[in-house]
């Protein structure tokens, strides 16, 4: 479900954009209005096209009798789906993925407004919202929702495109090389965004310098006019530069940087960031125009990603001022840094939800995070964390340099969970090391047991770890009855 109310295809129209033979049986028309695209049953609306994909574990085909009661305009299937009453139109194709795909290449063919595409191993998300929020300020804008960034994710958020929008901004990641590739291909967009390059799904890649060069296939899909938005000071800077301009002879580069020396050759540079109880007030140049501007959510990475988000208004030909004072109003994505607050002891804690997921760089900026809370609030920084996975033999190593970011940081306490972190938590000193557990479940007692008043809780691991068993237990045990359920169906 798109939660959009304008009309985005006919019947009629998104049987044509995927080769498709449209039944028409019951009231319904040809012309009738369909107003969301949704893959899962549980999220149609009145109005839905249902397409019926077929994952891993379940085949949409058997829930488009339960997509139909709820309301869908029309049913994409590739087969028979017995016990429909022809309240719904059905669209038969030969392979209901291959038709997603083609909805979204469809809408991308018909939309006139710009495109831009993120990627990188961190920050996608949370750079992709504020970018969105950015271009409110200048007309319509559709993003991609939640992380819709893979093979299925990407084609959907285009499908959902209003043909009207004066922007969109979607979400492209990958686990291997060339997945990214395919899908810049299907977007094809003005402005190419990378975050920045971690050792992210290094188990699945050579080193870095192949996860970089797999992030710079986002380059493969720009436009003739295209630009490219770099990150000055990432030792890859070089390296996806020229990947920009192979084969694109007409695309642009231009550069963030929020470090000194990165900063004295970058288009968008960083002057000052000062922390605040509210976020950060940060002064930049773009340019040469003075912007300053206060960021909603704190921490060194988020003047970082609002850096980039000044350099696609660059790319864009826009004035950053108002775009930039936009960002006063980001919150962090759910499991990315969102706080929450509960009382002990006639204070409070603390918890900051990073249980999203994690990698190496992540799990330093999170660090850093928890170290400028610890500054502002006062209080311990207590860290709980899980095994960043798919890191492959890797992982021991990564795992144990966390030591020094954590030492830095002062952690008062550190508690880990899972078998890689057992690496860490072995070569942490016994002052900081605290309980450790095979599991999220394990550790989660002594989490409790050893909060206090005052507390700056960071709790991150990677999204198999299931760290948020963590905060649910630590609501579970501070918080009144209606927030312990809230945060539980959380």
């Amino acid at each position: 479900m798109t939660g959009a109310t304008s009309i985005l295809w006919t019947a009629r129209a998104a049987a044509a954009a995927v080769g498709g033979r449209l039944t028409t049986e019951g009231a319904a028309t040809a012309d009738a209005a369909i107003t969301g695209v949704a893959i899962d049953s549980r999220e149609v609306r009145a109005g839905d096209l249902f397409i019926a994909l077929r994952g891993d574990a379940n085949d949409g085909h058997d829930y488009a009798v339960a997509a139909e009661a709820a309301g869908a305009t029309a049913l994409l299937v590739d087969r028979a789906v017995p016990g429909l009453t022809g309240a719904a139109l059905v669209i038969t194709c030969g392979d209901t993925m291959a038709g997603l795909q083609a909805l979204g290449a469809a809408a991308r063919a018909r939309f006139t407004g710009r495109m831009i595409a993120v990627t990188g191993s961190v920050g996608k998300t949370g750079t992709r919202g504020a970018i969105a929020r950015a271009l409110a300020s200048y007309g319509r804008v559709h993003q991609s929702v939640r992380s819709f960034n893979n093979h299925w994710g990407v084609p959907l958020s285009l499908a959902r495109m209003p043909a009207d929008a004066a922007f969109a901004v979607l979400e492209l990641g990958m686990n291997h090389a060339g997945e990214i590739d395919a899908l810049s291909r299907l977007a094809r967009p003005h402005v190419a965004l990378i975050t920045k390059i971690a050792p992210a799904h290094l188990g699945n890649f050579d080193g870095e310098e192949a996860i970089a060069d797999a992030k710079a296939e986002i380059f493969n899909g720009l436009e003739a006019d295209g630009v490219a938005v770099l990150n000055r000071d990432s030792r890859h800077f070089d390296r996806l530069a020229a990947a920009v301009l192979l084969g694109h002879a007409a695309t642009r580069v231009i550069d963030f940087a929020t470090s000194r020396h990165g900063g004295q050759r970058a288009v968008v540079r960083l002057v000052t960031a000062t922390p605040t109880v509210a976020g950060t007030a940060v002064a930049a140049e773009v340019a040469g125009l003075p912007v300053d501007f206060i960021i909603g959510v704190p921490g060194a990475h988020w003047v970082e990603n609002a850096l980039a988000v000044l350099g696609v208004l660059h790319a864009l030909g826009l004035d950053p001022v108002p775009g930039a004072a936009a960002l006063a109003g980001l919150d962090a994505p759910a499991g990315r840094g969102t706080q929450i607050r509960l009382p002990l002891g006639g204070g409070q804690v603390l918890i900051v939800d990073e249980t999203y997921n994690a990698n190496p760089e992540s799990m330093r900026a999170a660090i850093c995070l928890c170290a400028e809370l610890v500054a502002v609030h006062g209080g311990r920084l207590v860290a709980v964390l899980g095994d960043m996975l798919e890191l492959g033999d890797h992982a021991r190593r990564l795992h144990e340099e966390l030591t020094t970011p954590l030492v830095d940081a002062d952690a008062a306490l550190v508690y880990t969970a899972g078998p890689a972190m057992a690496h860490l938590h072995d070569r942490l000193d016994p002052g900081r090391r605290a309980d450790h557990g095979d599991t999220s479940d394990a550790v989660a007692p002594a989490v409790v047991e050893g909060l206090m008043a005052g507390d700056v809780v960071l709790v991150k691991g990677s999204r198999g770890m299931r760290m948020e068993r963590v905060i649910a237990a630590i609501t579970a045990a501070l918080a009144p009855p209606a927030i312990a359920r809230k945060q539980t169906r959380g």
